[in-house]
């Protein structure tokens, strides 16, 4: 069982923006610890173990209707499509 950091740059407007960012996260089994930052246009993401994937942590950030820009999963460069 291993962690793995998940980060994304988000379009992010107001607080209402990351709030619903936050929301999402929040309610996301398998998600250990998150920040989401309004100002850095960012959401760090550190899940439990291989139960929680980059790209499921993707779709519930994107169905807020945010717009995500770029994405990792630990430190590699993943694709947001």
């Amino acid at each position: 069982m291993s962690e793995h950091h998940y980060k994304f740059d988000i379009a992010m407007s107001c607080g209402g923006c990351s709030g619903a960012v936050e929301r999402v996260l929040k309610k996301l089994d398998g998600v250990k610890s998150y920040e989401v930052s309004l100002e850095k246009q960012t959401a760090d993401v550190v899940t439990n173990d291989d139960t929680l994937d980059y790209d499921t942590v993707l779709q519930t950030i994107k169905k807020t209707g945010k717009t995500v820009k770029t994405g990792e999963a630990d430190g590699e460069v993943r694709s947001v499509e």
